[in-house]
C-alpha cells in the first residue's frame, strides 16, 4: 500500500505549503506512512487524463490511498470529478478529501449522498450540453448552415478531427468524453472508428 497526496493550482503563485502540512498530518494520523506528492501548476479545464493526476490515477494500484485538499482541487467539472470517482472505485483506491471529509472507504451515509448528489448533478450538467449543442445547431441551421455528414460514402464530420481522435482512443479516454468533445453522438463515433478499422488503421 502506498499514499499519495495530489494538489492543482491553477495560478502559479498559489501556495501549497498548507495542503501539504494538513494532508501529512492525515496521514500521520491514520498510520498511512509517507506521502508522495504530485503537484502541477494547470487548469482544471484541462481534462484530467491529460494532466499529472491521470498518469497518477493509472500508476497507482489497489489499495493505495490518495488523499487531496478537496474536490475542487481535482476538477472544475463535476462530470470530470464523477469520472475520477468511478475510475478510484474500479481500481479499488481509497480516495479522501480533506475539505469535505469524504473517503470512499466510508459506507456510511455521507459517502453515499455525496456519490448520488454527484450522479444527480453529473446528469444534469449532461442535459444542459445537450440543450446547448440543439440550440447551437438551431442557430446553425437558421444562418443557412449545411449540418450533418459530408456527402460521399465513408464521409463523416469527423474526418477533420482524424488525427486528434486516433490520438484520444490510443490514450483510452472514454467514448462518451471523446463524443462530446466533437459534437456527437457515441454510436457515431464507434461507425466512425469502425470505418477506420475496416480500412486497416490502427485504432484501440
Amino acid at each position: 500500500m502506498a499514499t499519495y497526496g495530489y494538489i492543482r493550482v491553477s495560478k502559479i503563485d498559489q501556495d501549497t505549503e498548507k495542503n501539504k502540512l494538513d494532508m501529512i498530518k492525515f496521514a500521520n494520523d491514520n498510520k498511512f506512512g509517507n506521502v508522495d506528492f504530485t503537484e502541477e501548476h494547470v487548469t482544471g479545464r484541462k481534462h484530467f487524463r491529460f494532466r499529472q493526476l491521470g498518469r497518477l490515477l493509472n500508476e497507482m494500484q489497489k489499495g493505495d490511498i490518495l488523499i487531496i485538499p478537496e474536490f475542487s482541487r481535482l476538477a472544475r467539472s463535476i462530470i470530470q470529478i464523477f469520472e475520477i470517482l468511478n475510475l478510484v472505485k474500479e481500481k479499488e483506491i481509497i480516495l479522501y478529501s480533506l475539505k469535505e471529509n469524504f473517503s470512499t472507504n466510508d459506507e456510511g451515509i455521507t459517502a453515499t449522498v455525496i456519490c448520488t448528489v454527484f450522479a444527480l448533478v453529473a446528469q444534469i450538467e449532461r442535459e444542459l450540453i445537450s440543450l446547448r449543442t440543439k440550440e447551437a445547431l438551431y442557430v446553425k441551421k437558421s444562418m443557412g448552415i449545411k449540418l450533418g455528414r459530408p456527402k460521399g460514402k465513408g464521409k463523416s464530420k469527423l474526418d477533420q478531427y482524424k488525427d486528434e481522435i486516433l490520438k484520444l482512443v490510443k490514450l483510452h479516454v472514454p467514448k462518451t468524453i471523446i463524443a462530446k468533445r466533437y459534437g456527437t453522438s457515441v454510436i457515431n463515433l464507434y461507425k466512425f472508428l469502425k470505418y477506420y478499422n475496416n480500412k486497416g488503421r490502427e485504432v484501440a
